[in-house]
């Protein structure tokens, strides 16, 4: 994919959620809520400060993040919905760790 975000602008493929509850309970479709955790696949530059500075941004290819239900707004490139949303939307980084810790 051909796609450089600007500025401090990053761009998201949302992680689908699971299909199933923890007890076992499918979730049909038309109940599932859009999911809020996805993997960064490309970043911008980052900012400019007052001074004209430039400031990188935070998140880097490859992370998964969190943001928020409403944020970014949803483009196709290449037949695959995206997002495109400034970093300021993004909450937070799921670090490795804490996923292995979960695992034991």
């Amino acid at each position: 994919m051909a796609f450089r975000p600007l500025h401090d602008r990053i761009l998201v493929r949302r992680i689908q959620a699971e299909e199933k509850t923890s007890g076992g309970i499918i979730i049909p479709d038309t109940a599932k809520e859009k999911p809020q955790e996805g993997e960064v696949l490309a970043v911008g530059p980052g900012a400019r400060d007052d001074s004209g500075k430039l400031t990188p941004l935070d998140v880097k290819l490859g992370d998964r993040i969190l943001f928020g239900k409403w944020s970014g707004t949803e483009i196709k490139i290449g037949g695959e919905d995206l997002l495109i949303m400034k970093e300021s939307d993004v909450m937070g980084v799921i670090e490795q760790a804490a996923q292995v810790k979960k695992a034991a």
